[in-house]
Formats: C-alpha cells, structure tokens, sequence
C-alpha cells in the first residue's frame, strides 16, 4: 500500500467535499463552490497536495476554460463540475497525462460525478424528511441531526471518498492505458481535451456577446497577444483603457442626442 499517495487522494478527497454546493463550512457556497470548486482553485491545491503547483495550475486553467461557460437550468446540468475539477486533475497530476488527456478525464469524471450529485439529493430528501418532522414536534436537537449531521456525513461520503477510491486507484488504470493504448487514440485525446477550453470559451462569448460588432475587440485582444506582446497583464490594462474611452464616448453621445431631441422639441412648440 502506498501510503503517501493514500493520504494525498484523501486530502484532495476532503477539499472535494468542501468545495461542493451543500457544504457550508467555508462561508457557505461563497468560500466553497464559487471559490474551493472552482477548477482554477481545485488544480492549484491539487498541485499543492501532490508536489506540483505549476502543473496543477496549468491543469486547472485548462479544466477551467472548458466548464467556463457550465450553467445550471432550473437545477438541470450536464456536469458536476467538483468532481470534474478534484477527481480529472488529481488524476491527470497523479498519472502525469497531459493536458489534453486530463480535460477528458475531468468532462468523464463530471459525468459520472452527476449520477452521484443525484444520489445526495435523493438521500438528503430522506434527512429533509426526518428534519421536517422533528420540526413540527419541535425537536430542536432532531431537527439539528437530521439537517446537518446527517445531511453532512451523506454529503462527505459520496463527495470524498469516491474521488479519493479514484485518485488512489486510478493511477494504475491511467497508467496502464496510457502505456498501452495506440498513440493515435492518445493524439486524439489530446486534441480533443485541447479543443473542450476553446469550446467553453466559445460558450462563453456567445452568452456574454450580445453584439456582432463587439467580436472587434475580442479579435483585436487575440492579435495583440499572439503577434505583439504574451503578456496578459498589459493587455488587460490596455483593454481596460478601451473600456473606458468606448464608456465615456458612449455617454457623450447620449449626451449628445438628449441635447438634440430636446432642441427637436423646443423647435416644434
């Protein structure tokens, strides 16, 4: 048995179970979902626990860009993006896969992770149960029970120990495929993994871009940092300058048009 390996899936097991959207330990779904489940953060504690943080970050910006644009609809989504995050980098960094393959394994892991998020509301449906019935008999101590013991050891078990079993686990699975595959199926994946950030970035424009003429700037964004200069941070402050200089031209104009119609009006009285 390895035991160090043990202890590091356990870990990144446990920073699963606290980034999920039912644990409230870290300031609610503030400190924990918006903040420990995001993939960005996920792939930088991953790094953290395996002895690797410039790789887990590396991991998990290109984990992140491919669930960027991941919207939940009336409570229906396609991934669970905590175990896509925790179980596809803490896999890809234990195995050393590359990034192409570790964006697959993650949109895998989330997958199979949906059918466990299911599973915990089905059984916290029964804790809900138990909580409201304690309730109406005015059992503060059942009601704190079945609401948040209950509740939180359901939410533990089927959050960190599966991502630990499959950090643990699936080293030797990863490896053996890795190891044995054609390398075309592994080119293939990993063009493919490569393509899912760009996907997601896509996803995202076309939910924030309202207007054809605003893909301008996008382009303009895309040729500075590939053919002048790779450094994010100067090209974030120039576009904030842009920002504002389109921002105040466009309340000139506004300005400007109120001035009119009010001339407009004057002209007809």
């Amino acid at each position: 048995m390895d035991v160090a390996l043990l202890v590091k899936a356990l870990l990144i097991g446990v920073f699963s179970y606290l980034g999920g959207i039912h644990t409230p330990w870290l300031a609610g779904i503030s400190g924990g979902y918006y903040t420990v489940g995001r993939p960005l953060v996920a792939g930088l504690i991953c790094g953290i626990i395996m002895g690797d943080v410039t790789q887990g970050v590396l991991l998990g910006v290109a984990v992140q860009a491919a669930f960027i644009a991941n919207v939940s609809t009336g409570g229906s989504t396609n991934s669970e993006i905590i175990y896509a995050a925790y179980g596809g980098i803490g896999l890809g960094l234990v195995s050393g896969a590359s990034t192409g393959v570790t964006v697959t394994l993650s949109v895998l892991c989330g997958s199979l992770g949906l059918i466990l998020y299911n599973l915990i509301m089905v059984v916290n449906s029964v804790w809900n149960s138990r909580a409201t019935a304690a309730a109406a008999k005015g059992d503060e101590k059942g009601m704190f029970r079945n609401h948040v013991i209950g509740a939180q050891i359901t939410n533990f078990v089927i959050r960190a120990i599966p991502v630990s079993i499959a950090i643990y686990s699936g080293k030797g699975f990863v490896n053996f495929v890795v190891n044995n595959v054609p390398d075309w199926i592994l080119h293939a994946m990993d063009v493919l993994g490569g393509m899912l950030p760009a996907i997601g970035v896509a996803l995202l424009m076309n939910l924030l871009i309202k207007e054809k003429s605003f893909l301008i700037y996008f382009f303009a964004g895309l040729i500075f940092y590939t053919f002048i200069s790779n450094s994010m941070i100067a090209l974030a402050v120039i576009a904030g300058l842009i920002a504002v200089i389109v921002y105040k031209a466009s309340g000139s104009n506004a300005t400007v048009e109120a001035a009119s119609s009010d001339i407009d009006d004057d002209e007809v009285i």
